[in-house]
């Protein structure tokens, strides 16, 4: 799961600002078969997204930096480059808005 979750949350990261209008608005999206809920917001120079997976109940939080992604999926600590994040290839999709 570890591999499919990190890259797909990564990719967060790098969707502008402006698309995060509301931030601290709940959004969904699903990949390999889950469904993730997750806010992000903005914690001084700092884009933290927090979430569940919604099957498990598995929390996630990140944390993107500068030029680096760390927190914790589950209990396993996590930390890769932004570099490493690969773009979507097409855009994402709301599964379910308010």
């Amino acid at each position: 799961m570890k591999t499919f979750i990190l890259p797909t949350l990564g990719l967060l990261a790098l969707v502008p600002a402006v698309a995060h209008a509301g931030e601290d608005e709940a959004r969904r999206f699903e990949h390999g078969g889950s469904i993730y809920s997750y806010t992000v917001s903005q914690v001084g120079g700092t884009r933290v997204i927090s979430g569940i997976e919604e099957r498990t109940g598995k929390p996630f939080k990140l944390r993107i930096g500068e030029h680096r992604v760390r927190g914790t999926v589950g209990s396993q600590q996590v930390s890769f480059s932004l570099r490493d994040v690969e773009p979507l290839a097409k855009p994402a999709t709301t599964l379910a808005s308010r």
